[in-house]
């Protein structure tokens, strides 16, 4: 296990520019482009004479209900659940390039050589980058969500509050211990998800000659123009787009966050209009429903399989 730890960490130390500094630079333009839209708000807001800050054609000026504090906390929660999601969005990019390249580079530049000389597994080596890929980088990329999330927020409720609404009843509406936590247990349900697309990258990344990024995208997309041309998957009962969906969209896009809520239980509150239904009924129940999807569980097995033939094929392949 502490051999698994260096190993890990020593992927930080060699790609920390990816998977910590573009979350970084991420949160820090987010936040400038939302200040910078703060202000020039505020700038026509009294060059117009916008004497009010309303919320769903309400003043704010006026004194909010309890359903309307717990509407506007809902959409701060909405907010920080959606910053962390861009940020993940970044770190997803990140990590698909990262795994292309997790395997090939090494045996590109021959370091591979350096590494087999030590006396540690492939097993272990790819699995060390599996788990900076699932589980590392995500988890960077939530905590650096939250934190530009919670500026946010804070921002958000400081500026209603210079127009009549008080900062701290804002505040106290809003959730973001709660929603930290979901984020937080996501992880692992997200790490399931994203084998498909990680086993495929890893997989490409080894057995690879060159150019492992036109190997991982022509190949199932061109798997997905034949069978859409000559309608292959009628032979089964099926239509070509669940073939784009469940074959190509898993071993390409499965790095997406949120990608498991097709496959997850209808939502209950899907008929009331108010922000904060939406949020009670986007619980982590919800999300984990997922797991009742046999998708969801075939596209891991899929991604083990192909984990297990990168590490077969960097056990035997060192040339490029």
């Amino acid at each position: 296990m502490k051999t698994f730890y260096w190993l890990v960490k020593r992927e930080f130390w060699e790609h920390k520019g990816g998977f910590f500094w573009a979350p970084v630079v991420t949160g820090i333009v987010f936040l400038a482009l939302n200040i910078m839209g703060i202000v020039l708000g505020e700038v026509f807001g009294r060059r117009n004479n916008w004497g009010m800050f309303k919320y769903g054609g309400m003043d704010m000026h006026a004194t909010m209900s309890v359903q309307d504090l717990n509407n506007v906390g809902a959409m701060m929660d909405i907010s920080l659940y959606a910053i962390a999601g861009i940020v993940l969005c970044v770190t997803a990019i990140v990590v698909f390039f990262y795994c292309l390249g997790a395997l090939y580079d090494d045996r590109r530049d021959r370091s591979v050589l350096f590494w087999k000389s030590l006396p540690l597994s492939d097993t272990s080596t790819v699995l060390s980058k599996v788990a900076s890929a699932i589980v590392l980088a995500p988890a960077i990329a939530v905590v650096i969500g939250v934190i530009v999330g919670l500026a946010m927020s804070f921002l958000f409720a400081l500026v209603a509050s210079m127009h009549g609404v008080g900062l701290w009843g804002l505040l106290m509406a809003a959730h973001p211990i709660r929603v930290v936590l979901n984020m937080i247990l996501l992880i692992p349900l997200y790490a399931v998800w994203a084998l498909p697309t990680i086993g495929w990258l890893l997989l490409c990344s080894s057995w690879a000659r060159s150019k492992p990024f036109l190997w991982a995208i022509a190949l199932p997309v061109g798997a997905g123009v034949i069978v859409s041309w000559f309608g292959l998957m009628g032979i089964a009962g099926l239509s070509s787009e669940w073939f784009w969906k469940n074959v190509v969209g898993r071993l390409l896009g499965s790095l997406a966050p949120g990608g498991w809520i097709s496959n997850a239980s209808q939502l209950s509150g899907v008929g009331h209009d108010d922000p904060a239904s939406l949020v009670n009924s986007m619980g982590l129940a919800y999300h984990y429903s997922a797991l009742a999807s046999p998708s969801l569980w075939i596209g891991a097995a899929a991604g083990a399989a192909m984990i297990a033939g990168a590490i077969w094929f960097r056990r035997w392949r060192d040339d490029t």
